[in-house]
């Protein structure tokens, strides 16, 4: 049987697409970039993605798009001030921004309609940046066959941005403004300004690191919401559980905090074995624990105290 040798596709993404199929027979178009939405085989075929995102891909687009919801809380609450009770207001029209932006972003992306996606599986790291591993052949010419190799979990996140930033600019100048009447004219759309800076920057974030984050947000989830209570508790004299408990909100963000420990833990266990990994969850509580049982101890005024009656 003859054989059609054709010279070898070079490059880590570099693929040939499929020209057209007769039977079992493929015919194949010159190397090059594997159109969106598929990615190069082993045998260098540009092959569509029929996959579906595993677990741990949903907790890191889960992540993603916590990030702009817990930044909104945060700024909403820093600029809401003591005298204004719209804070909650803003807090429940930020997460349905959020939430309306998760669910069209899901229904737009391929198959168009349904909350469900397709996608390629993630393999290494360099999938996240096929930029850098554009051959060159002759050391002159460049090939460029830069694609989404991770498809669609690169690009999903700027579209759910987008829709996050729209929904934004519709629905919360009008709530702002009808109900933030506790605050000066001035004071009233600071929230909605951080959220004009925050937006480009967490784009940013997902345009240099995106494949970073992915492997380490577990992990980042972890360190920030242990440091970001420890903080919190620091900054709020919380020195005994009857502290926790003479404000609501208080409670709300350690329970805040809990269920963001909880999402880290299940992320790096990935839950993969039930028996072993539901266990940890019980860890989810110790860090606020400790510090509630050390926190007299390191009370800056008695160490003071204690190292005066040294002398």
């Amino acid at each position: 049987a003859a054989v059609d040798i054709q010279p070898a596709c070079l490059g880590l993404y570099c693929g040939r697409t499929v020209l057209s199929v007769n039977g079992s027979v493929e015919t194949y178009g010159e190397c090059g970039v594997c159109p969106r939405g598929q990615r190069t085989d082993d045998n260098k075929i540009c092959r569509e993605c029929m996959g579906s995102p595993d677990r741990y891909d949903w907790l890191y687009l889960g992540f993603m798009a916590m990030l702009p919801l817990v930044l909104h809380w945060f700024f909403i609450e820093w600029y809401s001030g003591k005298k204004s009770s719209s804070a909650l207001l803003q807090h429940l029209t930020a997460l349905l921004e959020c939430s309306l932006a998760a669910a069209v972003t899901l229904l737009v992306s391929d198959p168009v309609g349904s909350l469900h996606i397709r996608s390629c599986r993630v393999k290494k790291l360099s999938d996240w940046y096929t930029m850098l591993y554009n051959p060159s052949p002759d050391y002159i010419t460049t090939v460029h066959c830069t694609h989404e190799a991770v498809y669609p979990l690169y690009t999903i996140v700027f579209i759910y941005y987008a829709f996050c930033l729209v929904l934004m600019m519709l629905l919360r100048p009008l709530l702002v403004k009808k109900i933030a009447c506790g605050l000066g004219k001035s004071d009233r759309f600071k929230s909605i300004y951080a959220a004009l800076y925050f937006f480009p920057i967490l784009t940013v974030l997902q345009a240099v690191g995106g494949g970073l984050l992915y492997y380490a947000f577990p992990y980042i989830i972890l360190v920030l919401s242990l440091v970001t209570l420890a903080v919190y508790m620091s900054a709020s004299e919380v020195e005994s559980f009857k502290d926790l408990l003479v404000r609501k909100k208080r409670l709300v963000v350690l329970f805040s905090h809990w269920l963001l420990h909880a999402y880290g833990i299940i992320s790096i266990s990935k839950l993969d074995k039930l028996e072993q990994d539901l266990p940890l969850l019980a860890l989810v509580p110790a860090p606020a624990l400790f510090y509630l049982v050390t926190a007299k101890y390191t009370e800056p005024s008695r160490i003071l105290s204690e190292g005066g009656n040294g002398h």
